[in-house]
């Protein structure tokens, strides 16, 4: 795709040369008064003029855009500058106080192209690379798959028809190319159909290429004709992708062997008279939402796969190694950090990080009675916490600064979990009779609330330590519903998992690079390992490995398994893997 200068999109690779005569060095800037592009000293110089210093000089991609020069037919001497907001038409200063628009209110029109018609065409344009053009090009490769699956379903009734064949020898040579004509007469009518879904998202997609095309022109209009068509609503809207379906597939119904009636011998091939079924096109809400993996991530994700083939479960749990955490009673969570370091809290409120010697290294008093999950440690290496009095999460950097990071409105956060696959943060959280799991993102903006099933069931009651799978799966261990309860990343219910005996009360939860769950029981007081369906694989530690009152679990980037109990301040690490 082809674009002018002024249609150069923001994130393409290109050089633009300083405004200013006689100046060749790379524009990082532009004056929005001027209209100038310029480079990091000419802004200086600008910034230091007495006639300039006043100016509004930004980054280029910030800038505003020029507007085409355009008299007014009704003033030919004054240029059209204005936009009366009642008759939204574009006028110039004198026509103000005409009486066509007299006691009207204007906008200047520079104002309403740069916050209306360029701000809407960006929507869009993204609209159509994150969601328009992806979802179609899946189409495409749906309408493919399903055009491989005809042809392999049409040569298995071929090659049925064939062997029944054999057996009736010559009279059954006419009417195998008889049948063999009606299957091909099926495929090709297939094929024709899925062909013509094919290029209708082949067209729908030359569209939305020369729509954006349309919308970069609006962002640089030559004439004022053009922005006012910009600013109708009908122009920046995008047409909904086309429907297509999925094909009906034949079958062949075997016939019997018999002379009179060889046609019902070699069977007969019908189309199930059904309705078609649409493709599924996923709404642009949730996919604005969809879990998207950086290049750095995408390279950790490859190495997890690595991994994921040379491990399995081990026959036998291998204790590795034990720590002491001081200024602790007990351990109800841990949260692995970087460099060797850990965090370590007790139901009391005391939030201890230490090295891996057992040394304290900081120490934290939290509000309150504190026996869930609480505590994680994001992707950036900062501690963030929960405080259910106070309804905000924290944020401890590492230079041991603690600042307010998310606050909760009504809601009473409780455990926390920051995702290893995106960065995203998963909180429990209460309010009355109310209980949901929220999703923020990395920066702390909500973007998705779990709350309730298909049958319009709410899915916790106290989702007091959470986790997210390798798929992508939030699993949250929920005391008083007594339950694993675990949902995809869309929100949907997969499954919970109530335990081996008749009561179960589960604690720390936790997942590893096989997908596997682990959660402690209070009951029972073992830690129970599921695979990611939620099917029960074993009770991987008991008391014979030396485990009483197991409350917490995690794992760390050597795939050992980390366990905290109550009435004891030791932390101790297994091998469980092979």
């Amino acid at each position: 795709m082809a674009f002018s200068e002024s249609q150069i999109p923001p994130d393409a690779q290109h050089y633009l040369v300083c405004g200013t005569e006689d100046c060749e060095k790379n524009c990082q800037f532009y004056c929005n008064d001027c209209h100038q592009p310029m480079c990091e000293q000419c802004r200086d110089e600008h910034q230091k003029n007495k006639k300039t210093k006043n100016h509004e000089v930004v980054p280029y991609k910030q800038r505003k855009r020029p507007l085409p020069v355009e008299k007014c037919k009704i003033h030919p001497t004054r240029n059209i500058e204005l936009l009366c907001e009642e008759c939204q038409i574009p006028i110039c200063s004198k026509c103000t106080a005409t009486k066509e628009h007299r006691g009207h209110a204007f906008t200047d029109l520079e104002f309403v192209f740069d916050e209306k018609v360029s701000l809407k065409c960006h929507e869009e344009i993204a609209k159509i690379r994150n969601y328009f053009d992806p979802i179609s090009q899946d189409l495409k490769k749906e309408i493919a798959g399903d055009v491989t699956e005809i042809k392999k379903i049409m040569e298995d009734i071929r090659t049925s028809m064939k062997a029944e064949a054999k057996s009736v020898k010559k009279i059954v040579d006419t009417i195998t190319s008889e049948k063999i004509e009606q299957v091909n007469k099926i495929e090709q009518s297939l094929l024709e159909t899925l062909i013509n879904q094919n290029q209708q998202i082949d067209d729908y997609l030359n569209y939305l290429n020369d729509l954006i095309k349309t919308y970069y022109g609006y962002l640089s209009p030559s004439n004022i004709e053009q922005l006012t068509c910009a600013l109708k609503s009908e122009n920046l809207m995008i047409r909904p992708i086309p429907e297509t379906f999925k094909p009906v597939l034949p079958i062949y119904t075997a016939g019997q062997h018999s002379k009179e009636d060889v046609a019902k011998l070699l069977g007969r091939i019908t189309v199930p008279n059904t309705k078609p079924e649409n493709r599924k096109i996923k709404p642009i809400e949730t996919a604005s939402t969809e879990l998207k993996l950086t290049g750095k991530q995408r390279q950790q994700d490859r190495e997890k796969s690595d991994v994921k083939q040379t491990l399995s479960l081990s026959s036998s749990v291998t204790k590795v190694r034990e720590y002491t955490v001081p200024n602790v009673d007990d351990v109800f969570h841990i949260s692995l950090g970087k460099s060797g370091r850990l965090w370590v809290s007790d139901r009391y409120g005391n939030l201890v990080q230490t090295d891996l010697q057992g040394n304290q290294l900081q120490k934290i008093q939290t509000s309150g009675y504190r026996d869930e999950g609480y505590h994680t440690v994001t992707q950036d290496g900062d501690l963030i916490y929960t405080d259910k009095y106070y309804k905000v999460i924290n944020r401890i950097t590492p230079g041991n600064t603690i600042t307010e990071f998310i606050k909760t409105g009504d809601w009473e956060p409780l455990s926390i979990h920051s995702s290893h696959i995106n960065g995203d943060i998963l909180v429990g959280m209460m309010k009355d009779e109310e209980v949901k799991v929220t999703r923020y993102n990395k920066t702390g903006t909500e973007i998705q609330n779990i709350q309730r099933d298909n049958k319009g069931q709410g899915l916790y009651s106290t989702p007091h330590y959470i986790t997210e799978n390798i798929n992508g799966d939030v699993c949250v261990s929920d005391y008083h519903k007594h339950a694993v309860v675990v949902v995809d990343k869309s929100g949907q219910h997969r499954f919970s998992y109530t335990g081996q005996g008749s009561e179960f009360d589960p604690y720390g939860i936790c997942t590893d690079v096989l997908g596997h769950i682990m959660v402690c029981d209070e009951i029972s007081k073992t830690v129970d390992i599921l695979d990611q369906d939620g099917q029960f694989l074993s009770l991987l530690l008991t008391s014979q490995q030396g485990v009483e009152c197991p409350r917490s679990v995690c794992v760390d980037d050597e795939n050992n398994l980390w366990v905290g109990q109550d009435d004891t301040n030791t932390v101790t690490v297994y091998k469980y893997l092979q």
